[in-house]
């Protein structure tokens, strides 16, 4: 036991007062004679007896009614058994990642996690709140209410290694108190690495009661036809359950078909035909679980004739304008010597075909043509100069030319899953006529491959970076050297890769991807361009690159939908944004790797234990009430006892 005053222990010397009253009373007896001697001589003896318990009872009552009145001013406790951690400091982390939409057994998992914390959080404690996306340094439950009360989902996913790195640079010098309140979906274990073993955290994993779940994951386009365009819509439903799903088509909130999606599969694909105009809208689907990932908005601008120059003599470069035809492309065709190297900042795609020399200006304007969004498509020469080609391709990648092969080599293997081959095939085929080449490079890097030979190496390699793509063909591809321009995949490959990334095809960005966007404009230093609709609207970072604008969104917008980008007052294109689908799944969910980590069920659980683990025992009232009951347990001796 110990004792917070202990100065006032002192005073247990005023208990020699009432044993000094007890053995010196100063009282005198007065002598009455009566008749009966022998009777009194009796009593008297039996009134001593009785007297001297009584003072004997009430010097013990006073005694120790002074005892406990001093003990209790002198405040005993019984030490906590976790004292050393009284002083941490507490951080609540909170997931408002969409997954927490799910329903548990008291309705939405972020909602009744809200309101758990508004009433069991105590009024008086001190703590930093934190979620996917905001942060609350040193505030209390009365400060942040209106806050968490109006706290909405976020379109980041949780990354509690990133918050964890956040709380861990929050410099203090007290220990930390960390619990984490999250339904643990798409928690990994590189994730817990972050967790300090000095301050394991403790967690609350609410869980949903129903894991089903249906998700629109992308839209594309399938093909394009003469007067409509097939779109495809990818979907997937989590459920155990492959129950039908009504799936709508709006643009600009007009309904424009509907149909049933009836799941033979986990993953479905829906088809429509569009007109072949602008379109900026959305396809949605009616599912009771998460509601999130049920909407998906697109856009599809006005079509834009992609500019494509091939350099190169023209007989090497007589092929290409049968593929880039007047209806969708502006097509030139110029040897190196007649290059105007102004005409490159205008152009969509740029093909180098089979040069036997690159120059240095022509590397130093491509660099920079790639950068602004333009797609460069690299068909080597065989007696190409291979430090040209690398010192070229060393300005985006690792991708390197080799030795020059002279063996015969098929090509016998396609990439259906690069985005070059979207709506190409409708099924994966065996029967095929894969082209030859005779003499070939051996193309070294880390790129993914799009065709490749017999022997695994790389045909036909994409190096993407944000706004663009480059196309590295390992060999010459003239009629001498292959039989490629005979092939059925001549025309989708070189098709596909002049096709801008935003001149043609759908339209959709995802929130917090940090990817950037180009918009084909004119301005001035001092203008900005602006994007919005009738919720929202932000100022993106941009850049400006000649006619072309860079925009780099970051986290914006906060919400997904259709918006405008606009300068000043005047709308250039329509964008789409969309919350990523990583949270669509909830049976993500891993709670094996919390197995060494402090797990409840509720706050107030938490908050109890900590409270019981660290608060000392106060012990004084019961003294008081001690002290209480020998003043009563006095009176009612003096009162009663004779």
């Amino acid at each position: 036991m110990h004792f917070k005053q202990p100065e006032i222990l002192y005073f247990l010397f005023l208990l020699i007062v009432p044993i000094l009253v007890h053995l010196f009373q100063l009282r005198r007896f007065k002598k009455e004679y009566f008749t009966n001697v022998r009777f009194l001589k009796a009593l008297s003896i039996q009134t001593r007896k009785s007297s001297k318990i009584k003072k004997w009872l009430l010097l013990s009552c006073r005694m120790l009614l002074l005892t406990f009145i001093i003990l209790a001013f002198s405040q005993p406790f019984f030490e906590s058994k976790d004292k050393k951690n009284a002083n941490n400091e507490m951080y609540i982390v909170l997931d408002n990642s969409f997954s927490m939409q799910a329903k548990g057994k008291k309705g939405e998992l972020l909602k009744r996690a809200i309101q758990e914390l508004l009433e069991e959080t105590p009024e008086n404690s001190s703590f930093s709140f934190l979620t996917n996306t905001d942060t609350y340094w040193n505030t209390d439950i009365k400060t942040i209410r209106s806050e968490l009360q109006n706290l909405k989902y976020s379109a980041s996913s949780f990354q509690l290694d990133h918050i964890l790195s956040k709380i861990k640079a929050h410099k203090s010098p007290y220990k930390k108190d960390i619990i984490i309140i999250t339904d643990a979906v798409g928690l990994t274990p590189n994730q817990l690495k972050k967790i300090e073993t000095e301050n394991p955290p403790y967690f609350i994993i609410p869980k949903a009661e129903q894991k089903n779940n249906v998700a629109i994951d992308s839209v594309f386009m399938n093909q394009t036809l003469d007067q409509f365009y097939e779109i495809s819509i990818c979907t997937t439903n989590y459920s155990e359950d492959l129950k039908p799903v009504s799936m709508a088509l709006y643009n600009q909130n007009k309904l424009v078909a509907k149909t049933i999606i009836d799941f033979k599969t986990k993953k479905q694909i829906i088809n429509f035909n569009i007109p072949k105009e602008p379109f900026q809208g959305y396809v949605v689907i009616e599912d009771q679980d998460l509601a999130y990932d049920n909407k998906l908005f697109f856009s599809i601008a006005k079509i834009k004739k992609n500019n494509v120059i091939s350099i190169g003599t023209p007989e090497k470069n007589s092929f290409l304008s049968r593929i880039y035809t007047d209806d969708e492309f502006s097509f030139g065709s110029v040897t190196l010597n007649a290059l105007d190297y102004n005409t490159i900042d205008k152009q969509d795609a740029i093909v180098l075909n089979e040069l036997d020399e690159i120059p240095q200006a022509l590397q130093t304007t491509l660099k920079s043509f790639v950068k602004k969004g333009g797609n460069l498509i690299i068909i080597p020469s065989e007696s190409a100069s291979m430090t040209d080609l690398n010192t070229l391709l060393a300005q985006f990648d690792s991708t390197q030319f080799k030795s020059l092969e002279s063996n015969e080599k098929q090509i016998t293997k396609i990439n259906y899953s690069h985005p070059l081959f979207s709506g190409v095939f409708e099924n994966k085929t065996n029967n095929f006529q894969y082209p030859k080449v005779k003499n070939s490079f051996t193309v070294a890097g880390n790129s993914p491959a799009i065709l490749t030979y017999d022997n695994q190496t790389s045909f036909l390699t994409a190096i993407k970076n944000n706004v663009s793509s480059i196309y590295v063909f390992s060999a010459p591809i003239n009629l001498t050297n292959s039989n490629f321009q005979q092939s059925p995949l001549i025309v989708p490959v070189f098709y596909k890769m002049a096709l801008s990334k935003q001149n043609n095809g759908i339209n959709t960005n995802t929130i917090g991807e940090n990817t950037s966007y180009l918009v084909t404009i004119n301005l001035s230093k001092d203008e900005i361009l602006t994007v919005k609709n009738q919720e929202e609207q932000f100022i993106p970072v941009q850049q400006l690159l000649n006619n072309k604008v860079q925009l780099f969104f970051n986290d914006y917008p906060e919400k997904a939908g259709n918006y405008s980008i606009y300068d000043a007052q005047k709308p250039i294109e329509n964008i789409s944004f969309n919350y990523s689908r990583t949270e669509s799944d909830l049976d993500q969910v891993n709670e094996s790797i919390l197995t060494n980590y402090q797990t409840s069920e509720s706050i107030s659980t938490i908050f109890n234990t900590l409270q019981s683990n660290r608060s000392d025992n106060q012990i004084w009232k019961w003294f008081i009430i001690f002290a209480l009951f020998f003043l009563a347990l006095e009176m009612a001796i003096i009162k009663f006892m004779k």
